[in-house]
């Protein structure tokens, strides 16, 4: 999808889910370095920004959250910035990016009005945009581990593996996602500063704060999440602990039962072998010893 505005002097080109053959024909039509435009066919491409005299080109990165799977995709933004054109594009679509494209595309401004577009604030929107989206997504993110947590409080079985572990992925793809781009954000204020006369300084140093602010919500829902993991792993521990007492308390009683059996199964001539109420003896006497093994243990706390 290939989308296309002007307004006043300000262009701006957006474009979702092209393929490499679309992309290099669509962007040979300016005088971008070859290397940039391999880097926007290429995927998986880190968080950087290249400046050159007549234009910026900038790779970020935000996730895109797949409802199937529950897992965060990569969702790579490629950016061509200079003072009269922007150019964005990106492979899945965006509500809020589409937003703003139709507001500017609604605008109305007459010839003579003071009202000034510029393709660094549009960018500036772009950014402010996604960044918001981040936030959002943490406030999911802290709904579904206070759910994770109650569960493993409550029930703690074995389907909430699979579930620890895909909320523990996508922390882990958002962490190496965002963080490369905290120092990118600061060239790119630096960038905007060089350009523009220190006119975006307070704007860019706003998303320079709020990209820092969204790592640092990332890291504190890794160790929220890595707590949750280990009290999980804690209780498993102490029911598996339970169960291996049990098993180990139920061995015993039989242990004596077995050996007794074994000697009176043989040929051979034993005391009592023709009372036939012996066996109750043998029962109540095996009980009782249980019953103190028990006392015993659950004194010493080992039960």
């Amino acid at each position: 999808m290939l989308n296309q505005i002007k307004v006043k002097w300000v262009k701006w080109i957006d474009w979702v889910s092209l393929s490499n053959s679309e992309i290099e024909k669509e962007l040979k039509k300016y005088d971008f370095h070859e290397l940039d435009i391999e880097a926007c066919m290429e995927q998986n491409q880190r968080a950087r920004i290249d400046g050159y005299d007549d234009y910026i080109f900038m790779v970020l990165h935000f996730p895109k959250y797949n409802q199937k799977t529950k897992v965060y995709s990569l969702n790579e933004f490629n950016i061509f910035l200079w003072k009269d054109f922007l150019i964005t594009f990106r492979e899945f679509e965006w509500k809020n990016i589409d937003k703003i494209f139709d507001d500017y595309k609604d605008l109305k401004i007459q010839d003579n009005s003071e009202f000034k577009i510029t393709s660094w604030y549009i960018l500036y929107e772009i950014i402010q945009s996604m960044l918001e989206k981040m936030f959002k997504f943490i406030d999911n993110i802290k709904k579904d581990l206070k759910e994770v947590e109650w569960l493993v409080f409550e029930t703690a079985n074995a389907s909430l593996v699979k579930e620890i572990m895909i909320k523990k992925r996508n922390i882990v793809i958002m962490k190496h996602m965002l963080l490369p781009q905290v120092s990118v954000m600061k060239l790119i204020e630096a960038k905007m500063n060089e350009m523009f006369k220190w006119e975006m300084e307070e704007y860019f140093e706003d998303l320079e704060d709020k990209i820092s602010k969204v790592v640092n919500d990332v890291r504190i829902l890794e160790e929220y999440l890595d707590s949750i993991e280990d009290a999980f792993k804690t209780i498993i521990d102490i029911r598996t602990n339970n169960v291996m007492t049990f098993l180990a308390i139920f061995s015993a009683f039989f242990l004596p039962l077995t050996l007794i059996t074994s000697f009176y199964g043989m040929n051979i001539k034993l005391p009592l072998d023709k009372n036939e109420n012996i066996i109750y003896l043998f029962l109540l006497f095996i009980t009782i010893i249980m019953i103190f093994s028990y006392l015993f243990m659950k004194k010493k706390g080992k039960f």
